[in-house]
């Protein structure tokens, strides 16, 4: 007969122990592990104690301490450091070439918004616990964005840049290759062709409640139309986007990949060049006299490998084209820029590479002239500066959001194992663990 009350003390003793499980968070909890990379560009701690209460870190404590009544997560000998920051992701879409075009003329706003969700999920699970959005079609971002905020969802922390802005016939002009017949029904109130005109493009932009403003000076490698890879946007045209967007107080991403039209985007003021494919001494010395970022993007390369080994015909031929100058040029920019200086911020332009993979860009980053270190520091204090939220995320230090992520092994020598993440926690919430 003393069966049942042995059998429920046992229960209540489970009950009241500071266990903790995946989407749970309880009020302190503490991460404890032999190696800590609380500082990136610094040197690593050993032994180190993070505690954290309601999402922040309080304290970081040497050795393995916590206090009375905490939860304690001991990752033994794995490596920790700050949630990882891509800058350069488009969660929409996991698509290419042709079947992206399917995609965008066949999706509900929907179905996107759920795309969006469970590509975010890839992502954040990956370790990646913040994002830039550089652009969709239906502002299924934003949605998804505000849902995050308010709780409903889970997903990594968005920054976003609603509809990419561009020229008529530009990178992000929908309008491409789709019948004469058809182009009404498509929006085009992310088209500019003047200063005026795209004063008003931002400014439709920032009504929208974005983050950051997205435009393309120069044509765009998955655009569908042979009209090159050079600048599309006339100078005014550039200064009215950066100087309308500054008065709103927002950042302006550019993509650019032709030198001219990076040139022009670091002369108007860009806070950030995505792709940069083709730098030059001029593009060099506009990058340090204004502290603009590149953002290389290398692992879209990866995107375009696998799905032509799927599918020799997954591009049109005024892609394809495109697409293998890509691949082929891909790194040298980089290169140039590393030893030059320049500011370097992590992005992949996930969506057009696949979406939980980009930790990719990691290798290819230190194969084209970066250490572990600043490539790290790319996607941590580097990204976080370009996003303004290095008082936010990017390092471990109290009062900062508990992004943490842990990997086996040592990414400070060798960055691939930052490619399989066992622990993941986002604002003192854990996603992922051992």
């Amino acid at each position: 007969m003393r069966t049942l009350p042995l059998a429920l003390a046992a229960c209540a003793a489970l009950l009241a122990a500071p266990l903790l499980a995946e989407g749970q968070t309880p009020a302190t909890v503490v991460i404890q592990a032999d190696q800590v990379l609380a500082e990136p560009g610094r040197a690593a701690r050993g032994p180190t104690s993070i505690v954290v209460e309601r999402g922040r870190i309080t304290a970081l404590l040497e050795g393995r301490q916590a206090p009375p009544g905490a939860t304690v997560i001991d990752l033994g000998s794995r490596f920790v450091l700050p949630g990882l920051i891509d800058s350069h992701v488009h969660l929409d879409s996991d698509a290419g070439g042709t079947a992206a075009f399917v995609e965008a003329l066949t999706e509900s706003p929907g179905e996107a918004a759920l795309r969006a969700q469970w590509n975010g999920m890839k992502t954040l699970k990956a370790g990646f616990t913040t994002v830039r959005n550089l652009g969709d079609r239906t502002g299924a971002t934003l949605a998804l964005r505000n849902a995050i905020q308010a709780g409903w969802v889970q997903g990594p922390r968005i920054v976003d840049a609603g509809r990419s802005i561009s020229v008529t016939s530009g990178h992000m002009d929908a309008t491409l290759s789709v019948a004469e017949m058809l182009q009404p029904s498509i929006p085009e109130d992310n088209l500019c062709n003047s200063a005026e005109q795209c004063r008003e493009a931002v400014r439709r932009q920032v009504r929208r409640g974005v983050d950051v403003i997205k435009i393309a000076t120069t044509g765009g490698v998955n655009s569908r139309i042979g009209a090159g890879l050079g600048q599309q946007m006339f100078e005014d045209e550039a200064r009215a986007v950066v100087e309308t967007a500054r008065l709103h107080g927002k950042k302006v991403a550019v993509h650019a990949h032709g030198t001219d039209g990076i040139n022009v985007a670091l002369k108007v003021g860009a806070a950030s060049i995505e792709h940069g494919t083709m730098i030059d001494e001029q593009s060099l010395k506009l990058f340090r006299e204004s502290g603009a970022w590149y953002v290389p993007t290398l692992s879209t390369v990866n995107g375009y490998r696998e799905r032509l080994a799927k599918d020799p015909n997954a591009y049109p031929p005024e892609v394809l084209e495109k697409v293998l100058w890509r691949i082929d040029i891909t790194g040298k920019a980089l290169e140039r820029a590393v030893p030059a200086g320049v500011r370097i911020a992590f992005g992949t332009d996930a969506g057009v590479s696949k979406h939980g993979k980009n930790a990719d860009e990691f290798e290819l980053m230190v194969a084209h002239g970066m250490t572990p270190a600043t490539a790290i520091a790319a996607a941590t204090v580097g990204a976080a500066t370009l996003l303004g939220l290095e008082r936010e995320i990017g390092a471990l230090r109290p009062g900062m959001a508990a992004d943490i992520i842990a990997v086996e092994g040592n990414p400070l020598a060798d960055v691939k194992v930052l490619k399989s993440v066992p622990f993941v926690m986002k604002g003192g919430e854990v996603i992922v663990r051992p």
